[in-house]
């Protein structure tokens, strides 16, 4: 197939398209590189031998979003491209509803005048709110904790309506966890522009001595050891994933949970990172984050049944290729 990847360019993005190439799929790639770089473009070649057609353009841009398709016999999409952290959300609420809902907006719209009737979207469990774990798909949404999230379960609901209205457009609504990890190459990884807001890339920001320390953000939830507990999952096997879900999307409305089925505390991937990787991380307790929840963590039964997927690498294997990126890129 020949599939229009937006976001792809970033952390999750650019691992499914080496995904997506090795399965024999035609790549072409729609991204603003607000949270992204152009490196990664060559990079993806290295990787791949394939240099993916690249437009540089923001989904929310209909006319700009229309020449791709025009220009292109497109397949199926998977749309990445989007706001993401919890914390920034929180603090700059317009920003995150504007561009996230109207992305997803603009993209089935234009899907749909040109008859392309496979869309795969980058969910986020934040979309459960705060429920106890594991969490399955078919448990009624609760109010998200922030406004990220909000603008996931909103573009849920407006697939859905879309998909209703149109009965040949096909949804894969792909629910994850906590990508974490890197191209075993140390090619690519996650490589947020400033300063990072997910934890692994402030993990091995600090280790190599570019940042002083870690906050770590509570220690008074009700888990284990304090910290907040997150279902972790390699960015490769996440990649699989979204192939395993554009292949298999012929009708309807999909929902799956993309996660390991287990619980991580912040606390243990830290050990974990400093065991593996024989490398020090200094880190503090601060407050709570605003958002956070103590325990989340995926059923990912649904995935392995419907889909053949399965997630194969663990934590050791997430904090060692983490730190191999860190340590080949500047």
């Amino acid at each position: 197939m020949k599939i229009l990847v937006t976001g792809g360019l970033g952390f999750i993005g650019s691992h499914t398209i080496i995904e997506l190439i090795k399965n024999n799929h035609e790549v072409i790639i729609a991204d603003n590189l607000i949270n992204s770089k152009i490196e990664v473009l060559d990079k993806l070649c290295q990787i791949t031998g394939i240099k993916p057609a690249f437009y540089q353009i923001d989904v929310t841009d209909e006319e700009k979003l229309t020449e791709i398709f025009e220009n292109n016999k497109i397949d199926g999409v998977i749309h990445f491209a989007g706001l993401k952290s919890v914390g920034e959300s929180v603090s700059k609420p317009l920003e995150y509803y504007y561009n996230n809902l109207v992305s997803t907006m603009v993209l089935s719209k234009v899907c749909i005048k040109y008859g392309v009737q496979k869309f795969v979207f980058s969910s986020s469990a934040t979309v459960y709110g705060d429920q106890p774990s594991p969490l399955r798909e078919d448990m009624e949404l609760k109010k998200t904790t922030n406004p990220y999230g909000e603008t996931k379960a909103m573009s849920e609901r407006i697939l859905t309506d879309t998909v209703n209205a149109n009965k040949d457009f096909a949804v894969s609504l792909l629910r994850y966890f906590n990508p974490v990890g890197a191209h075993e190459s140390g090619l690519l990884g996650e490589d947020p522009n400033g300063i990072p807001n997910n934890l692994m890339p402030f993990v091995s920001k600090v280790a190599k001595g570019q940042l002083k320390k870690l906050s770590i953000f509570g220690d008074d939830y009700e888990t284990v050891d304090g910290t907040g507990v997150r279902d972790y999952i390699h960015v490769v096997d996440l990649a699989k994933g979204h192939v395993k879900a554009i292949e298999k999307l012929d009708s309807g409305v999909n929902i799956y949970n993309l996660g390991t089925g287990r619980g991580t505390s912040v606390l243990e991937l830290i050990n974990a990172f400093m065991k593996v990787n024989a490398v020090d991380v200094p880190y503090e307790i601060v407050g709570r984050r605003p958002g956070d929840i103590a325990t989340c963590y995926a059923d990912a039964d649904k995935a392995e049944k419907e889909l053949n997927w399965k997630a194969e690498l663990g934590i050791e294997e997430m904090v060692r290729d983490a730190w191999k990126f860190e340590q080949q890129n500047v």
